[in-house]
């Protein structure tokens, strides 16, 4: 297996030959023959070592057999406890999952701390073809068929290629030692009961099945990447940025557009395979609902408006926009992707939706840019009456997110102008207007 694992480094991880590594070691079977393959590479290794305090005495166990590991081979060790369970509980996940989260914050962190150039785990072929399986179980797509990628950013697995029969022969012909995780006996965990039955059940059907995997996986990932490249092309094509006032946030799918693909769904797919959703066949609905249904995935929305599906990322959606206090004199004002002036002027000309003239001396400074608000009001300009902003966006067919980004601009707690939309009557210029102030909206666009 050297011989063989040699000649995998110099063919697909060359870089690391001359690296700085950090070697995850848990003193299970795969990370300790690992351990000693670079070890007998020469290469430059450090170990990280984490006790997720979840199988008690075995688990200090491993931590110390890690340790003693270390120490005799002359390789800096580092080592990190941590309270999996109260970390599970507090973001509301499983333990494996938050074992994960732990391990790889904890090995980047300390990969920088250290100046390690690669962190190197030992996953081999038989876990990615359990990966592949429990994918395939829960309809992952195509990505999900690709298994565990060899490189993940810094992330490098080395041992993707070889089986788990492999490293244990491997192992007992060399005198390796390493710890048995007892856990990996249970099958509570849905892995662990692929691993018991599925997997061997699929060897002994077809015994060429995990170099089937392999291969397999090998052509998804080519499959990907070639499909990374036709997704920008549909974005290109389809897609076109969600713009407002207040800034770009997420992006519009021109259905009139989609329509004329022979493939709508799987299009749909392509542009929003990678944000989270689960429910696709409501997705896919949603091309002839009504305006205003939405379907949310953990991170993102998307919105029926008219012609087009509004697709928000929730961190811009749950953003409070800056408030913009505007002083008296000011001439121009900028704010993030946009800018106003203002303009002492002797008589008003035909506003455009972008310029308002008011009367000066009905404004009390400092004047306000913001968001809107439940509850907000005016007096539109020649409705004679008052209104709800909530009504107006309703009228004027804004979707949920055009009114997120609406900025109103305000005097006191009135609203003067809701900006590039409608000017507010009360404070209109009249026969009894001694000074005019023009107002105008611009994006940095024209700025």
């Amino acid at each position: 297996m050297e011989a063989q694992f040699t000649s995998h480094l110099k063919n697909y991880f060359p870089d690391i030959l001359k690296s700085k590594l950090l070697l995850a070691v848990s003193g299970g079977l795969d990370s300790m023959v690992l351990l000693h393959l670079c070890k007998n590479q020469n290469l430059d290794i450090e170990i990280a070592h984490c006790n997720f305090r979840l199988r008690g005495e075995e688990s200090e166990q491993e931590t110390t057999f890690v340790i003693q590991e270390a120490h005799r081979l002359g390789i800096a060790c580092h080592i990190n406890y941590f309270d999996t369970y109260a970390f599970a509980k507090a973001k509301k996940i499983s333990t494996q999952m938050a074992a994960r989260d732990l391990r790889y914050g904890w090995f980047q962190e300390l990969a920088q701390q250290n100046g390690r150039d690669y962190i190197l785990t030992a996953h081999h072929l038989d876990d990615s073809a359990e990966t592949l399986l429990i994918n395939l179980s829960r309809g992952t797509g195509i990505k999900g068929l690709a298994g565990i990628p060899a490189r993940n950013g810094n992330v490098l697995r080395p041992l993707l290629r070889f089986s788990r029969k492999h490293i244990e022969d491997y192992a007992r012909s060399t005198n390796i030692a390493w710890k048995e995780d007892g856990s990996n006996a249970s099958n509570d965990y849905l892995r662990n009961h692929i691993r018991a039955n599925a997997i061997p059940a699929l060897k002994a059907a077809a015994p060429q099945f995990l170099e089937g995997v392999r291969v397999t996986e090998e052509y998804v990932q080519q499959t990907i990447a070639l499909l990374a490249v036709y997704k920008e092309q549909l974005k290109q094509q389809f897609t076109y940025p969600l713009n407002s006032i207040s800034g770009p946030s997420g992006f519009c799918i021109d259905l009139n557009k989609l329509a004329t693909h022979p493939s709508q769904d799987a299009v749909l797919y392509a542009l929003l395979g990678s944000f989270g959703f689960t429910a696709w066949e409501d997705i896919y609905e949603l091309k002839g609902a009504q305006s205003g249904k939405m379907i949310m995935s953990p991170t993102h929305s998307i919105l029926k408006d008219r012609d087009t599906l509004q697709v928000l990322a929730h961190d811009i959606k749950e953003h409070v926009p800056t408030v913009h206090w505007i002083d008296k004199n000011t001439g121009k004002y900028i704010g993030d992707n946009w800018h106003l002036t203002f303009q002492s002027v002797d008589d008003r000309s035909l506003a455009s939706k972008n310029e308002i003239y008011i009367d000066t001396e009905r404004l009390i400074y400092p004047l306000e840019v913001r968001a809107w608000q439940e509850g907000d009001y005016f007096f539109p300009l020649g409705l004679g009456g008052k209104k709800k902003l909530s009504k107006f966006f309703k009228d004027e067919k804004l979707s949920l997110i055009e009114k997120q980004e609406q900025l109103l601009l305000c005097s006191g707690n009135q609203i003067i102008w809701v900006i590039g939309m409608r000017p507010d009557d009360r404070f209109k210029v009249t026969d009894t207007t001694k000074t005019i102030l023009k107002i105008s909206y611009h994006t940095n666009e024209v700025y």
